[in-house]
């Protein structure tokens, strides 16, 4: 198949998906866990077919233009390095959670309605990685928003609507600031293509649109990627959620519409200075350390995972925003590791409450011994965010911190290793009150949970002790070609418009 026709099958599977589920769901038993779980294999599949197609052809860049009108007149998607790299990245971890769902799910009620917000937020997320439409990344943005609040509020008890409802008023207002500050780049440019906008703003001059427009997208974008200080309804969004919510919301949602988003705007449309570099630096780094300090003193399982997803999300950015190649190699890194270890510690808080009927730290106790594999899973995941060798979050922690001190700053690097010790100390905490210790009478009973959540979490253990590979010859082009993409800056206007022109 022709790689270029493949581009928009990100988006029609998953909302075919969606369609048939939400018909035929209720009258066919298991039919919307199976069209759920192959939807996700085939996005997977699809994902690393083109992943592979630009290592073996040495393309950078392949255009879909809908109705077959070149941009800027027609709606385009694009695929390039960066964004295979963020749809292998979002539809591995949707695979393994959907994979998850199926027997974690049956403590809930109506599962056809939950695959069909499922396959929504999927579709949503993949048209905003593909789409080359600035007002088309804000339809799947909220395609994908919506779906994730519906989701937060799925068990529908007063906590989880309560969270529901904060996590969809902060969306809104995030929403209006990126919705403002489109409206702002359309009047000023006169088009919607992000190619095209960039074009626009390097022959204009004495630009006041691009820091107006930039702070808006910072708070919008930052609401989205829960950056401290716009992180308030990530605490108890999360832990509100189903577990495999959890694990998508942590592992690939903020990710997608919070860093891919704001990076691509930044680096690809708006091309990065210095001020900005640094505030991304200093937000990050404050993240990074606010994050880990408030999660010491909790005792909710997914309530502490919540806030370490705050102080991970730091690293990335601290990465992202130092703007060196290794910088940028090592935000990317640690965003990969980030989806894979966040979304198997949220699996296993599921598995725990699956099995002893609680997430609260201090009820339990001794859970190694009945449930071996969620605690061996849950160490690896623990160690690798901790940031423990040989286990991949070391080596993406470690690419930032020399990052860090090969451009001179100093300080940033000593944050990201205290926060590093700090994370440590806190999944310790889990593990001696989760799963060391004497095993409480009333749990002496229960069993390890179903073969196959214990699949999802087996294979994302695997990838935290084999991810560091992916920084080493012949499986580094993975990273560095992602890399390249917010290297190349604004040339993302030039490449993008010749290869729709041919």
């Amino acid at each position: 198949m022709n790689p270029v026709h493949i581009i928009p099958l990100f988006v029609i599977i998953p909302l075919a998906a969606a369609f048939s589920i939400s018909l035929l769901g209720r009258f066919i038993k298991r039919f919307s866990e199976f069209l759920a779980c192959l939807s996700c294999a085939l996005l997977l599949a699809y994902s690393l077919y083109v992943t592979i197609f630009f290592k073996i052809t040495g393309q950078d860049i392949l255009v879909y233009k809908i109705g077959g009108w070149v941009p800027p007149f027609g709606i385009s998607m694009v695929l390039d390095n960066l964004a295979t790299f963020m749809l292998v990245t979002v539809n591995l971890i949707s695979f393994l959670v959907a994979i998850f769902s199926v027997r974690y799910m049956q403590m809930y009620t109506d599962r056809p309605k939950f695959f069909t917000l499922f396959s929504l937020m999927v579709c949503g997320m993949n048209g905003l990685i593909i789409t080359g439409d600035l007002f088309n990344l804000f339809v799947f943005l909220e395609i994908a928003s919506i779906s994730s609040y519906a989701l937060v509020a799925f068990g529908t008890e007063a906590e989880e609507l309560e969270a529901s409802f904060k996590y969809a008023i902060m969306g809104s207002i995030a929403s209006s600031f990126i919705f403002l500050g489109i409206a702002f780049l359309y009047g000023f440019t006169s088009t919607l293509n992000m190619a095209d906008i960039a074009r626009v703003l390097s022959l204009k001059h004495n630009l006041w649109v691009v820091p107006f427009v930039s702070v808006l997208f910072l708070m919008g974008f930052g609401l989205k990627s829960a950056l401290v200080p716009f992180h308030a309804w990530l605490p108890d969004a999360h832990p509100s959620a189903p577990a495999s919510i959890s694990a998508m919301l942590s592992g690939v949602l903020i990710k997608t519409l919070g860093i891919y988003s704001l990076v691509r705007i930044f680096f690809n449309i708006f091309g990065v200075n210095k001020a900005l570099l640094s505030i991304l630096m200093f937000m990050g780094a404050l993240s990074m350390v606010v994050g880990v300090i408030l999660a010491l003193s909790q005792w909710d399982f997914k309530r502490l995972l919540a806030y370490h997803s705050i102080s991970q999300i730091g690293y990335i950015f601290l990465g992202l925003g130092l703007g060196t190649p290794l910088g940028i190699i090592g935000g990317l890194f640690h965003l990969f590791n980030h989806s894979v270890f966040k979304s198997l510690l949220f699996l296993n808080s599921g598995a725990v409450d699956y099995a002893a009927g609680t997430r609260d730290l201090k009820e339990t106790g001794g859970l190694g011994k009945v449930l071996p594999i969620t605690w061996q899973t849950s160490l690896i995941a623990s160690m690798s965010i901790s940031g423990i060798p040989p286990f991949n979050g070391f080596f993406s922690k470690l690419i930032i911190i020399f990052a860090c001190i090969q451009r001179g700053f100093i300080g940033y690097a000593v944050c990201a290793i205290i926060a590093s010790i700090l994370t440590l100390a806190s999944f310790l905490k889990v593990q001696k009150f989760a799963f060391w210790g004497e095993l409480k009478d009333k749990f002496k009973n229960i069993k390890e949970v179903p073969g196959l959540m214990k699949f999802s979490m087996i294979t994302l253990a695997l990838i935290c002790i084999f991810g560091w590979m992916m920084v080493v010859p012949p499986m580094n082009f993975f990273i560095l070609d992602a890399a390249k993409v917010l290297l190349q800056g604004t040339m993302y206007s030039r490449l993008v418009l010749e290869a729709a022109a041919r």
